[in-house]
């Protein structure tokens, strides 16, 4: 059972040793005295990762239920475990378990962050931190697309016809999915790179933003985020692409290539733009009416916050706990919603949100009319039972956790605020918390060690949809 699995981390490893030389040449390139941290990394992972690979290559002709599983959830830790490395090395953070935060935050597109000087870290430290929530934004969409029809998980049967072999497939082979959920992705990171540097911030900063947006993360090379560069034309490029992430990335490839739009798809992305509407014009009301702001201000800080907690990017313009005390309630709802199924944001996400809608239209008019046969749809497409018990299972699932990590940060000794807060912020992958130690000024360097590996956990199960971790932990996953 092991070999395949084994081999497939032995790969990613590899492919993530060779990353680590782009930060490297810009060591040299600062500092050309210096031996990088990140050239001794990659040469550590990528030992790790040929070892692995070659001492369990073999064909692989199928992969198993228990395989697709044990594959997602020790690619994920072992990946996050190596990334640690150059931070550890480099210095940037105090302890491992700081530098083990970092990177898992990192590859989860999470974007919490124990650092709280993120401007004093050289350059190569930066783009790294990016680069892993660009790493963690390309694999959870491989992952949704590739494995989630297969797990079954809250659910993702919808979707199967993306990657099983019936007659309505996207691709004929995963490999072709693969290239063209990277053709895009990678598409849409250089679109936003340029228009960020037309707008006035400089290369490296634009590179560094275009992959936290796209990757709906929200590492940032500011302390202050992107209320550093006060720009409104900044903030509306940023909100688009964190918007154009948050959409499922099979959605462009259909339309690249058929050139025509997929009705299930795009009844998920109107859901999503007609919520990101109300809510904004909601807070813009507010903001004017209340806090007396001037209407366009208002305007611009929500939409980017919105959008940015919505789609569980993280970034922040603003903080948005100095609007109101009900605000820390209003943003910790909206961290539940996140974007489409295919897409690189966190949290339970559009599709399951409309499943739940319908459902309890059903139970509505069956109430009023007990004989009436009310089917469970999305736009034009009806929701088989099994789909839709996989869906409630899942938010109780995800509610749960959410429930189980406050409790155990509680015990700990934290406050009930900051408990759930941070729960919630890491559960959702959204890296920002409505307490504020943890709010867009804060950071999580104040959480103690064993706190910190909870954590960790959090970002992991929630990156990785609840189930395909839980399921591992049981004991009849073990059975022969």
């Amino acid at each position: 059972m092991w070999q395949p699995v084994l081999m497939i981390d032995g790969f990613m490893l590899c492919i993530l040793g060779l990353s680590m030389l782009i930060p490297a040449g810009f060591d040299f390139y600062d500092d050309l005295k210096t031996t990088s941290p990140f050239l001794i990394s990659s040469l550590i992972t990528l030992f790790m990762g040929i070892m692995l690979f070659l001492s369990n290559k073999n064909k692989i002709h199928d992969i198993s239920l228990r395989q697709g599983y044990l594959i997602t959830f020790v690619c994920w830790v072992t990946v996050a475990l190596f990334s640690a490395l150059p931070f550890v090395l480099s210095g940037a953070v105090a302890d491992v378990t700081s530098a083990l935060f970092e990177s898992v935050s990192g590859v989860t597109a999470t974007g919490a962050t124990v650092i709280p000087d993120v401007e004093s870290l050289p350059r190569s430290v930066l783009l790294w931190r990016s680069m892993l929530n660009g790493l963690g934004g390309i694999g959870i969409v491989i992952f949704a697309v590739a494995m989630l029809p297969f797990l079954g998980i809250g659910g993702m049967h919808m979707f199967e016809h993306e990657s099983s072999d019936t007659t309505d497939k996207l691709m004929p082979k995963f490999i072709d999915i693969a290239k063209w959920i990277l053709g895009v992705y990678l598409s849409l990171v250089a679109i936003c790179a340029v228009c960020l540097y037309f707008c006035g911030m400089g290369r490296f900063d634009a590179l560094n933003h275009a992959l936290s947006a796209v990757a709906t993360a929200g590492f940032s090379t500011k302390n202050a985020s992107i209320a550093y560069f006060n720009s409104a034309s900044i903030e509306m490029v940023l909100t688009l692409f964190m918007i154009l992430g948050a959409l499922p990335m099979t959605f462009y490839i259909i339309l690249l290539k058929k050139h025509k739009f997929e009705p299930f798809r795009l009844g998920q992305i109107k859901y999503f733009l007609k919520a990101v509407f109300f809510f904004t014009l909601f807070l813009t009301i507010y903001l004017s009416v209340v806090n007396n702001m001037h209407f366009f201000k208002a305007l611009r800080l929500s939409l980017f916050n919105i959008v940015a907690v919505m789609t569980t990017t993280g970034l922040s313009s603003a903080d948005y706990l100095d609007w109101g005390i009900w605000t820390a309630v209003f943003f910790t709802l909206l961290s539940l919603h996140g974007g489409c199924i295919g897409s690189t944001t966190g949290s339970i996400k559009v599709m399951r949100w409309q499943v739940l809608k319908s459902y309890f239209n059903k139970v509505l008019l069956s109430s009023i009319e007990p004989h009436r046969v009310v089917p469970v749809k999305i736009g034009e497409t009806s929701i088989e039972d099994k789909a839709v018990t996989s869906v409630f299972v899942y938010i109780l699932s995800f509610l749960a956790s959410i429930g189980g990590v406050a409790l155990l940060l509680n015990l700990l000794g934290y406050d009930f605020t900051t408990s759930v807060t941070a729960a919630v912020s890491t559960i959702t992958n959204t890296g920002s918390g409505a307490a504020r130690a943890i709010s867009a000024t804060g950071n999580f360097a104040f959480f103690s060690m064993p706190a910190k590996y909870l954590l960790c956990f959090a970002m992991i199960l929630g990156r990785l949809e609840i189930m395909t971790v839980l399921v591992i932990f049981t004991k009849s996953f073990w059975k022969n």
